[in-house]
């Protein structure tokens, strides 16, 4: 009935003349008005409540999502819909009304604002089904996003150097079956959602209604001045990854509008700390706690010709987790060595059955099966410290990291479900991911989950090297060149193949007779690999 209100967050506002309350349209009433308090919108910056009720329900739908994301007649949520980001190798996509689709980016694991380094398509191609869209990059891989079905590209939305992240819109496609009628069809609905947005102008008419009441009734206290302008400028997401880095943001100098602290700002003050501070920064970097001096500012072209070459797209990245990883745990090296006398010559009498399957045994394959055993016997290498530091997380799964060299760094695909692998098994996959590595076609979740690495430099030389642990990891196995060495076994000497271990772990969490007993036994496991069978 005329001057009839619906209830919105406990108070009743009045709807216009004319209008009846449907009570199958109470919630969407009660949800608009809620929703523009909460986002501050105009009250009506949609189209008013009576043309929206006269329309229907999903008119009223789409006109919300119009307000939410600035697109006439299309809701949020596209991609819950789809479900796109659950089925492998296929991209989201959301429906509209005139029959285009919307390619949106599926799920990739963890990561936030990927760069885009190639866009592989334009603006009336016409696109297969799991055709490659776009080439995403993040830290250590890249990935390529395919067309969910066959169609035409009709508008391209992204372009190389843009960042994005799941849910990102790529493209809009027209499908292959999409006919033309059909096209020109879900063309009027267009000047009709326009038409009801033009009474928004209409709209002062309301502004008695109390839609932005004061949220707090009793005086709010105040902080004092100087406690309000010593906070730094930076959004939650920035302050997390401070914290994860170390760094105390009251001394990193913002570069954002009215000084607003970037990522690019923090992750430049970890670099200046680093170096020694670059200029501007230097300032800041001298109020560290950890005492580092100035780096040296030399002019190296006065001593004789010099090449300048930037660091790769991994070094730049890897450089910051490196330094937090050594700064904040309280890393000790044990060293051992192991006889492989033995197991080197089963390995080579297997040579050549595993090249005739096609991948090579080697002795990676037995390290990983036998630190499985040895993590087993030691669960504490096997676990991690959770956030607060109080409590350890011992994990019931065994995820080995191994570190691959490429030409652009240091990768560390893990290989997942280690124990429930055969040697062969794990040779035949640890080939896949060193192709995969070095091709940069790794996925973001082939390298995550790990809990125990290991680094082996055997294949390239050296006697020891101490490896930096990789949090939220509490340990990692560094493996150097095995040598020929005289050794004494009780009667006389006898050439045996030692190899070198060593085992960097938090001493937060190991003690020195605990990472002792760990490389003892898996030095025995290694001498007889018989013992991975008990």
């Amino acid at each position: 009935m005329p001057g009839e209100a619906c209830r919105a967050g406990g108070r009743r506002e009045r709807l216009p003349e004319g209008i009846r309350r449907p009570d199958s349209r109470l919630h969407s009433c009660r949800a608009a008005l809620q929703g523009a308090r909460h986002r501050r919108f105009r009250p009506l910056r949609f189209a008013p409540p009576a043309a929206l009720l006269l329309r229907g329900e999903p008119a009223f739908r789409r006109a919300r999502g119009a307000a939410r994301t600035g697109r006439p007649g299309r809701g949020q949520g596209g991609h819950a819909r789809a479900g796109a980001g659950q089925v492998r190798h296929r991209s989201g996509q959301a429906g509209s009304d005139d029959g285009m689709k919307e390619v949106l980016v599926p799920d990739i694991g963890d990561f936030k604002d990927v760069a885009v380094i190639e866009v592989l398509v334009k603006p009336g191609d016409a696109v297969a089904k799991e055709q490659s869209l776009v080439t995403l990059e993040s830290d250590k891989a890249t990935m390529e996003i395919p067309a969910p079905e066959d169609g035409v590209v009709r508008e391209m939305k992204l372009k190389v150097g843009d960042k994005v992240s799941e849910g990102a819109l790529i493209l809009i496609l027209e499908p292959a079956g999409a006919a033309a009628p059909q096209v020109n069809e879900s063309v009027p609905p267009e000047p009709a959602a326009a038409a009801t947005a033009k009474p928004a102008a209409a709209a002062p008419a309301l502004p008695d209604l109390p839609l932005a009441p004061a949220a707090h009734p009793r005086p709010v206290p105040r902080e004092p001045r100087d406690e309000i302008l010593s906070k730094p400028h930076a959004s939650p997401s920035i302050r997390l990854y401070a914290r994860e880095l170390g760094v105390d943001l009251a001394r990193v100098p913002g570069s954002g509008p009215k000084g607003r602290i970037l990522k690019e700002d923090v992750q430049a003050f970890v670099k200046g700390v680093i170096a020694g501070a670059a200029p501007g920064r230097a300032a800041a970097a001298a109020a560290l706690p950890f005492n580092v001096l100035p780096w040296p500012e030399v002019d190296f072209a006065k001593f004789g010709p010099v090449e300048v070459k930037p660091l790769s797209r991994i070094q730049k990245l890897s450089g910051p987790n490196l330094h937090r990883n050594w700064i904040s745990i309280p890393h000790v090296t044990q060293f051992e060595e192991a006889d492989i006398t033995e197991l080197e010559a089963f390995r080579k009498s297997n040579k050549t059955e595993t090249e005739k399957q096609g991948f090579k045994l080697t002795m990676l394959a037995f390290l990983i099966k036998a630190c499985v055993t040895a993590l087993r016997q030691y669960p504490q290498f096997n676990s991690s410290l959770d956030k607060g530091g109080e409590n350890l997380v011992v994990k019931k799964y065994f995820h080995i990291g191994v570190a691959v060299d490429t030409a652009e760094g240091l990768v560390v695909p893990v290989i997942r479900d280690a124990d429930r692998k055969g040697v062969f098994d794990l040779a035949r996959e640890l080939g896949d991911v060193s192709r995969l590595a070095r091709d940069r076609k790794l996925k973001p979740g082939d390298l995550q989950g790990g809990t125990f690495s290991i680094s082996s430099l055997g294949g390239i030389g050296g006697t020891a090297f101490t490896p930096i642990i990789n949090a939220p990891e509490v340990a990692i196995l560094g493996v150097s060149k095995s040598q020929l060495r005289p050794m004494w076994d009780g009667k006389q000497f006898a050439p045996r193949l030692m190899l070198p271990l060593a085992l960097s772990y938090d001493h937060r969490v190991i003690d020195g007779a605990s990472a002792a007993r760990f490389t003892a036994y898996l030095a025995n496991v290694l001498s007889d690999i018989r013992r991975t069978l008990l």
